[in-house]
């Protein structure tokens, strides 16, 4: 096993190997499987661009076999900083067949979080795209080079630049290697097969290690609940790499069935619409700000939507209001809420629950082996149906973030249950309702920012005494983030110098306050830290008014 990965214990592993939910298999084996099985069926839809599985098979199997001429060799691990793309597909099948790891990067990752991944992981290999609006990722990775020796391959994905081989190129480009190379390989399926990242409450998201093992069974049991038949249609508009989109059931699970998927780097509303009357998309993959963008576009009316059957929504609550304007408008469309984390546990309503189960909550767990506790702060299980964190472990739950065992003291109980952080209390059904956060999270349209990592950076500004990034209400992201700052004595500080300062900082942009309030002191909770709750009530109740 790849050190710095914590095992599951060994009567645990048994027990999910008993009751079938680990078949001991990789996913270059699951999925051998798939692609003889449906070879003829179409499988990506990217624009025009249309591949088969066996299209999908053969293309991954060549660029494996110039992956590994490449140097790049099995666990090495490789930060995939792709957009959402067919060659993501390829690229992530192919790193299976060579037990090659990928990291699931966002194209919005900046030099801040993609250095620090390198580091973490000791990556060998960073693929990248071409110059994306006013961002060049080859200047950055060329910087992390300089830093990190271990970081010796850059790919990028389809302009020629010296120092970089092409993917495109490596695709299309026939292999010298024999494919008897890839059967030499041999694969633990209790190996990491992909790194996802975490929300991530103190900086940096944390690599989560998701096995061959768990993952795919993560895929085969959430699909199970969804709907999916060979003729399902998914369209993929969300961050291809992140878990939701890749897994749950995502591309992996709809490519179980034998299903299509259609990828779209567009959230434009009139884009995505006619995405889906082209293709005959029966399920939509959603936070909350993005559907209730496409619900009040005209472009809902100027389309035949009416193949759409199941549109899930995750990452934050959904209100009513959306609920009955997605009935109006889509009449033949189910809202179907989950709740899910990169580090495992998912939970679904199911298509046949009770209509207050629908309504109220994001359903229960997908496996009966799944456990959960909601807990107080001393670790003791509260009475039902009041608040608690929520604490998990199973089949597909990780047991320890990757390469950080004094974190995982913290966040992991004696017993093995990872401790969420998210508030929770249960239906009378025995369903789950989210509560809110324990964590110092902000959800900004399903995406989590790390409150500390924030604060950190805005107190190295000179003219900053003391911060406090807190989360506001937002009717179409959830939440935006508001910094609220004490300056120094004598000290000034706009909105717009604050947020030079931080993107010189190198942060992904959707980390940026988009609020700012200066103020004299912060309120105190009765141990006299900063009172953060005192803090989001009092702005929540006031406009914004710009610090210039």
């Amino acid at each position: 096993m790849l050190e710095g990965v914590v095992p599951f214990p060994p009567e645990f592993a048994q027990r999910y190997r008993d009751r079938g939910y680990w078949q001991d298999k990789s996913l270059r084996d699951e999925f051998a499987v798939v692609f003889n099985q449906y070879r003829d069926r179409n499988c990506i839809i990217d624009g025009d661009r249309t591949f088969t599985y066996g299209d999908i098979d053969k293309q991954s199997t060549n660029l494996a076999l110039n992956l590994l001429e490449l140097g790049i060799k099995p666990l090495d691990r490789v930060v995939v900083v792709l957009p959402n793309v067919a060659e993501f597909v390829i690229l992530y099948f192919a790193l299976q067949k060579i037990s090659a790891i990928p990291i699931a990067a966002l194209a919005i990752h900046r030099y801040a979080e993609i250095s620090q991944f390198v580091q973490l992981s000791g990556a060998s290999t960073c693929v990248i795209p071409g110059p994306l609006r006013d961002f060049d990722h080859a200047d950055m990775v060329e910087r992390i080079r300089q830093q990190s020796p271990n970081l010796k391959i850059g790919i990028i994905l389809d302009k020629q630049r010296e120092g970089f081989a092409c993917l495109k190129d490596l695709i299309a480009k026939p292999a010298t290697l024999p494919e008897s190379k890839l059967a030499e390989i041999q694969i633990d399926p209790t190996d990491p097969a992909v790194f996802q990242l975490s929300g991530g409450t103190t900086g940096i998201p944390k690599l989560i290690p998701r096995t061959h093992n768990d993952y795919a069974y993560n895929s085969k049991v959430a699909a199970s609940v969804c709907g999916i038949d060979g003729d399902s249609a998914l369209l993929l508009v969300l961050p291809i790499a992140h878990n939701l989109p890749l897994a749950c059931p995502g591309i992996q699970g709809f490519m179980f069935h034998g299903a299509r998927v259609v990828i779209s780097s567009s959230t434009k509303p009139e884009d995505m619409c006619r995405e889906i009357a082209k293709n005959k998309v029966t399920h939509l993959k959603v936070v909350p700000s993005l559907l209730i963008r496409v619900l009040n576009d005209p472009a809902v009316g100027n389309y035949d939507l009416s193949s759409l059957r199941i549109i899930q929504s995750g990452g934050q609550c959904l209100q009513p209001e959306t609920r009955a304007l997605t009935k109006r408008l889509l009449p033949n469309a189910f809202i179907q809420e989950n709740f899910g984390m990169a580090e495992g546990l998912l939970t679904f309503v199911r298509l046949d629950d009770p209509e207050d189960v629908k309504m109220g909550t994001v359903g229960r767990p997908v496996c009966p082996d799944d456990e959960v506790k909601i807990i107080d702060d001393d670790g003791n299980e509260v009475p039902f149906g009041q608040v608690g964190e929520m604490a998990c472990r199973g089949p597909y739950t990780l047991r320890g973030y990757y390469g950080v065992p004094d974190y995982n003291k913290r966040t992991f109980t004696p017993d093995g249950f990872y401790r969420s952080g998210d508030l929770m209390r249960q239906h009378p059904s025995g369903a789950y309702i989210v509560e809110g956060r324990k964590k110092d999270l902000i959800n900004r349209g399903g995406e989590k920012i790390s409150a500390e990592e924030v604060e950190n950076l805005i107190l190295s500004h000179p003219s900053v005494r003391n911060v406090a990034c807190i989360p506001l209400p937002d009717p179409a992201m959830g939440e935006r983030m508001c910094g609220c700052v004490i300056l120094h004595e004598g000290k000034t500080l706009t909105f717009d110098e604050l947020k030079a300062f931080l993107l010189s900082k190198e942060i992904a942009k959707y980390k940026v306050p988009e609020r700012f309030e200066i103020m004299q002191e912060f309120p105190l909770s009765p141990i006299g830290k900063v009172s953060k709750k005192a803090l989001v009530e009092m702005f929540s109740a006031q406009p914004e008014k710009r610090n210039a």
